[in-house]
């Protein structure tokens, strides 16, 4: 079956493969991951806010992006980003936000809305006494949330929260549909410069894998450790 494979071209484009396409994705999977927990943690904070008007706010812009497709919006993002900014800074020509740049906030502001929902569900989880008893010592709803909650919210949903990143991490191969060289994009340019299609996808579906079962068995022994803590 696969007497016909020339798998040399995986030798000789691995330091392509890996220095270029797979930094670039590891590099946009951490700061998506660490932009969109941030923004999270803060559209969570609204939702769960007594103030009339931020909960409506949150909860719109996270049905409202958890209802898009995500290569929609990173198509959106690139394409009529540029044309807003122009209209908003009053610029002759469009911003160039460039294809990197592009997809980093694409992902964070994607993302946020996912992780919104798993950071409330860790604050909720966290007992009312915690927050009565940091009211009680005088301290602010930003010192209860920063020093007493949060920090035991993010314990209690680290493994979910490293789930989600590790979906992120399979996401961001969307970005080939921009021409951008990521893992998957530097896969496919091989694959169509020498002619191994088959080769080329084949390893790159075998290294998505590898390092997809690898990250989700130390996030599940993670969560057995979180577990014994508690």
């Amino acid at each position: 079956m696969f007497s016909n494979f020339d798998f040399s071209v995986i030798l000789n484009s691995w330091r392509y493969l890996f220095f270029d396409g797979m930094t670039f994705t590891l590099t946009l999977t951490a700061l998506a991951a660490v932009g969109g927990v941030i923004l999270g943690t803060l559209i969570a904070m609204m939702r769960l806010s007594g103030l009339p008007v931020l909960p409506q706010i949150a909860k719109a812009y996270v049905n409202f992006m958890r209802s898009l497709p995500l290569v929609l919006v990173i198509f959106w993002f690139y394409f009529l980003v540029p044309y807003i900014g122009q209209w908003v800074i009053g610029a002759e020509r469009p911003i160039q936000v460039g294809a990197f740049s592009s997809s980093l906030i694409t992902f964070t502001l994607f993302e946020a809305a996912y992780f919104s929902e798993i950071m409330r569900a860790g604050i909720q989880s966290i007992p009312k006494g915690q927050a009565a008893a940091a009211s009680a010592l005088g301290l602010t709803y930003w010192q209860s949330m920063g020093n007493v909650i949060l920090p035991q919210a993010f314990r209690n949903m680290l493994p979910v929260l490293l789930t989600q990143t590790i979906v992120l991490f399979q996401d961001t191969s969307l970005v080939y549909v921009l021409s951008i060289t990521d893992f998957l994009g530097a896969a496919s340019k091989v694959a169509q410069r020498d002619g191994r299609l088959v080769e080329m996808y084949l390893f790159a579906a075998v290294v998505y894998f590898a390092v997809c079962f690898i990250a989700s068995l130390l996030v599940r022994r993670l969560q057995r450790r979180v577990a014994i803590i508690r």
